[in-house]
Formats: structure tokens, sequence, C-alpha cells
């Protein structure tokens, strides 16, 4: 097949169905987006295998990577229990984003092309009329159906979990200010920002694990919309200077504000990769539908929480590539 307008070309797609039966009225395609990057695809790999393990449901994965990573991810698939689920490879061409992201040449290997895909969802997944986007530092612990079956209130293309009524919040963040706040990603002195009339203090929402109604996604154009957010901050620079979070987020605040639904907060309790993870209890953690490690720590790293939740569901790697780190350790070697 010809590559779409953005490069982003599907390179595999397993059809087979998975080796056990699924649940009589349950074959509905259920799409869940997810982005592999090489220096985190262990991550993507304990995600996807959470989901998969846990439902029987008829779940296809959209697996968004660059082209140099595709290798290593079809033999890590492909060698491990893995190899029953429904994937598709796509490769996400980074120059859909020239002009829309600022890139500092000092610190161009810290550019994440792939942290955007989540804003071509319509692209990725053309066919689709609801798909569930997860970032890969997450694993899912109930059926993935029940997300997928969120509620979107009419006219709304996405459903995300507010930063303000999350129970992660109110379990582990304490004096946060601004950080989970519109003016915690925006920068209210630039007139752009303050004619859009949006009040500074309303509540950010977590962009790493939402649902979208891909018709809605189309009519709205949000696609276009973020990207003109994107292209403008370039020239504006209309992000906060001490930007609370992913440099995702400003646009989708932009786009989306008073206009998304909720998801359940417990399929995205989050945190858990900054020290606030440490106040949760084993119950709540237990408790939680999806446990989400946004922060600096990553449970494949030395000093996340409850890391050892997260590595039961992680796959050693056949090529011996990617080590988790641990502290006990240096590496944990791919058995």
């Amino acid at each position: 097949t010809d590559p779409s307008p953005l490069g982003l070309q599907p390179i595999d797609f397993i059809p087979a169905a998975p080796q056990r039966l699924t649940d009589e009225g349950n074959d509905k395609e259920i799409s869940v987006v997810i982005a592999a990057s090489d220096e985190r695809l262990g991550g993507a790999i304990a995600a996807m295998n959470s989901i998969y393990q846990h439902t029987r449901s008829n779940v296809v994965f959209h697996i968004v990577t660059l082209n140099d990573t595709v290798d290593h991810l079809r033999i890590w698939l492909g060698s491990t229990p893995l190899k029953n689920m429904r994937y598709r490879i796509l490769d996400f061409d980074p120059r859909v984003l020239e002009g829309k992201v600022q890139v500092d040449p000092q610190k161009a290997d810290t550019f994440k092309p792939l942290t955007f895909a989540r804003f071509y969802l319509p692209n990725l997944v053309p066919h689709a009329e609801k798909v569930i986007y997860v970032d890969d530092d997450v694993i899912v612990q109930d059926d993935i159906v029940e997300l997928y079956n969120t509620p979107l209130k009419p006219g709304h293309a996405a459903a995300f979990s507010d930063d303000c009524d999350s129970t992660s919040s109110k379990v582990a963040v304490r004096g946060a200010g601004n950080q989970y706040n519109y003016i915690g990603f925006l920068d209210y002195k630039k007139e752009t920002i303050r004619k859009l009339a949006m009040k500074a203090n309303t509540c950010s929402f977590n962009p790493g694990v939402f649902v979208a109604n891909l018709t809605e996604w189309k009519l709205q154009n949000i696609t276009k919309q973020l990207e003109k957010w994107m292209a403008l901050n370039v020239v504006e620079e209309l992000y906060s200077k001490t930007l609370a979070g992913s440099i995702t987020t400003p646009p989708l605040l932009i786009v989306f504000y008073k206009q998304h639904s909720s998801i359940d907060p417990m399929w995205n309790v989050r945190h858990l990769g900054s020290s606030a993870g440490k106040r949760y209890s084993p119950q709540f953690v237990k408790a939680a539908k999806l446990l989400h490690w946004n922060g600096h720590f990553k449970p494949w790293g030395r000093t996340a929480s409850y890391a050892e939740v997260w590595e039961k569901w992680y796959v050693p790697d056949p090529t011996g590539k990617f080590n988790l780190i641990r502290r006990h350790s240096e590496a944990y070697e791919a058995k």
C-alpha cells in the first residue's frame, strides 16, 4: 500500500484471532493505539501484555514506532508469548512535525516525535470509530473493554481523566500549586492565550490515557486544530516556561477546553513515576484498573514506586538489548 500523506505506513498486520476463546458477542474490534520508542520498548511490551492478558475481547494493537525500531519490535513480539496478539506496526514519519515543534539544537536528542502520535489518531486507525490511546508507561489490571465503553457526550471527541478529580491526585498530590491547572501549562501573559478566555484555574487533564470518538474527531478536524496551536507556539511561545508536564498537553488543553468527557479515575491512576507514588497503599494500587508511571521515574528504571507490580507483565527482550535496571544488580538480563 502507498504510505498515507503522513508517512504512516502499515508494516505488519497479524489478522489471526488469538488462540483462545473470546466471549460471545465480544468480537467487536477494540483498537488500542500505543507508541513504542526503542529506548522504552520494554514499557510498551509490558503495557500490551497486561491489556492482552486481562481481556477476552477482540483487541487489536496499533503500535506506532520509528523505522529503526521495527525489526527489534517484531522479534520481541514474534518470539515470545505475545505472538498471538493481534497487532499492526505503523511507521511514524517525524517530518510531519516540521514547523510545529521547536527543537533546541543543543537538545535534539531529547526530541521525542512519537509523543505526538496521539494527535494523528484518524490517520493511524482510519477505519475505527472509537479508539483507546495509552502511553507506554502503564499497565492495565482489568478488562480494557470497560475503558472502551466509556460514554462520550454528544459532540465530544475524547474522554480524559481530569487532574483535580482524579483519585490519584487526592491521595498523592499535596501542595501541587498550579501544576494541575491550565496556568501550569500555558503562558497567560501572552495575548493569544488571554484572548481564548479560558480560566487559568481550570483543571488540566492527563493525555496519557484517553478514549477518542474518531467520527467526531474528524468532523471537528481536531488534528488540524492541534497542529495550528503547535505551529503558533513555535512562533509565539505560548506554553508555560515551567511546563508542568508533557509538551503534548498544552495544545490538547486548548482544543478540548470544556469539550471533553471523563474517564473513570481508576482507569488512570497516575504519579507512580514521581515521589507521590510512594504514598499509595498496596490496596489502592491493587484496586486500580490502570496504573500510570508518569513522572521522572519509570518502572524499568531504578527507583519507581511499585515497579514489582509492573514487572509481572514485563516480557524479557529476546535480543538482550533492553534490560531492566534494578537496585541490586546493574541489569536484569533477558532470560
